[in-house]
């Protein structure tokens, strides 16, 4: 149980950032990565028997956390809210750097889960073209044509906004 018990330590002090990194940029709030997060590491608790490789930990431990979020909405009742009684009040507009941060997750939102997934594991996590196939369970060169694509799309969703920019400046 003690080396169990330093096994999981080890691998919670190693990924937990990275993780809970992921889980924010699925989720966009804090308290509800923070508990995906808690989740993911008691699910990894408990079957950390099953993890034979090592190298494949941060695999395993993003697979976990996937495997949540999608539980989280089987589980979710969503509240209905009357939308006129509802004020949105954006308190970030203000930061030039939070703007262009929510531009660029505004236009990777844009992109269908297909491109946008594969693009993120490689962009956060630093995942190679073989680690986002095993994870996604596709064919390497399946994996680097959603990447290509992903980034060509981006560079013109750019393009166009830079485009739309120039003609109401000039």
């Amino acid at each position: 149980m003690k080396a169990k018990h330093k096994r999981y330590e080890a691998l919670v002090n190693a990924f937990h950032a990275d993780i809970f990194r992921y889980a924010y940029w699925l989720v966009k709030d804090r308290s509800v990565a923070e508990d995906i997060v808690q989740e993911t590491f008691l699910r990894a608790w408990r079957s950390l028997d099953s993890l034979n490789d090592e190298k494949a930990a941060k695999s395993w431990l993003i697979t976990i956390l996937r495997r949540e979020n999608a539980r989280r909405f089987e589980r979710k009742q969503f509240d209905t809210v009357d939308i006129d009684d509802v004020s949105v009040h954006d308190e970030t507009q203000d930061a030039e750097g939070d703007v262009q941060d929510r531009e660029l997750h505004r236009l990777l939102g844009g992109l269908s889960d297909e491109y946008r997934e594969p693009l993120v594991l490689q962009l956060i996590f630093g995942f190679s073209g073989d680690e986002i196939s095993q994870q996604l369970n596709l064919n390497k060169n399946t994996v680097m044509t959603r990447l290509f694509r992903a980034r060509n799309q981006l560079r013109e969703a750019l393009e166009r906004q830079n485009e739309q920019r120039g003609q109401a400046n000039g």
